[in-house]
C-alpha cells in the first residue's frame, strides 16, 4: 500500500470521528477532525514526515523552517524535520506559541527561528484559518517571510479561502471530504 493511502486510511481510524461537535469557531458540525490522534502515533509520524517532506520540497525546495501554532502544527513541523535529516536536506521546526511567554526570554517562537528566512506555516485541520493567521501574524511580525500555509487536512471550511484571500498559497495533504468518503469504505490495517 502506498503511503499516502496509508496515511488516509490512518486520519480516518485514528481522527475522524462523527456525531455533533462544536468545533473552535462556534460552528457545530456532525463530524470532527482530531488530527492529532495521527500525527501524535509513531505511524502517523512517519508518513506525516515522508509525505509532508516530499511535498514541501517539490513545492518549496528552498525553505528550510517549518512550524505553526502550538500543538497541531508541532507533531507535522516535527515529523517532517525530522524525515528531512534522514533524506539529507534539513528543515528545521520551530513553534509559534498562543501568546509570548511571560518569563524568561518572553518569546512568542520558539525553536531558533532567524528572522529574515522563508517558512512554511503548518496547520494540523485548517477550519476558519484563524489559527494558521494567527501564526502567520506572529511570523512576519517576527521577521520572517511566509511563503505558504501546509495542512495535513483542510475541512472545506471556508479556511482556505481565508488563506488564500489573506496571500498566501495553501497546500493541503487531505480534504476532510476525501476523509468522509474513505470512511464509508475504507479497510484498516
Amino acid at each position: 500500500m502506498d503511503h499516502r493511502l496509508r496515511l488516509r486510511n490512518l486520519l480516518v481510524e485514528r481522527s475522524l470521528f462523527t456525531g455533533d461537535f462544536t468545533l473552535s469557531s462556534g460552528a457545530r458540525s456532525s463530524y470532527y477532525v482530531d488530527s492529532r490522534q495521527t500525527t501524535m502515533s509513531a505511524a502517523g509520524q512517519y508518513l506525516v514526515g515522508q509525505l509532508g517532506f516530499q511535498e514541501l520540497r517539490a513545492q518549496y525546495p528552498d525553505v528550510r523552517w517549518v512550524g505553526g501554532l502550538t500543538l497541531g502544527a508541532d507533531p507535522v513541523a516535527y515529523a517532517v524535520a525530522h524525515r528531512s535529516w534522514l533524506e539529507e536536506d534539513p528543515i528545521n521546526a520551530f513553534t509559534v506559541r498562543k501568546k509570548a511567554k511571560s518569563h524568561g526570554t518572553g518569546r512568542r517562537i520558539e525553536g531558533g527561528l532567524p528572522t529574515g528566512v522563508s517558512v512554511v506555516a503548518i496547520e494540523d485541520t485548517l477550519t476558519s484559518g484563524a489559527s494558521a493567521l494567527d501564526a502567520v501574524a506572529a511570523l512576519e511580525g517576527y521577521g520572517v517571510e511566509v511563503r505558504a500555509v501546509f495542512a495535513l487536512v483542510d475541512r472545506g471550511a471556508g479556511g482556505a479561502e481565508a488563506v488564500r484571500d489573506a496571500g498566501y498559497p495553501l497546500v493541503a495533504l487531505f480534504t476532510a471530504k476525501e476523509l468522509l468518503e474513505a470512511s464509508r469504505h475504507v479497510e484498516v490495517d
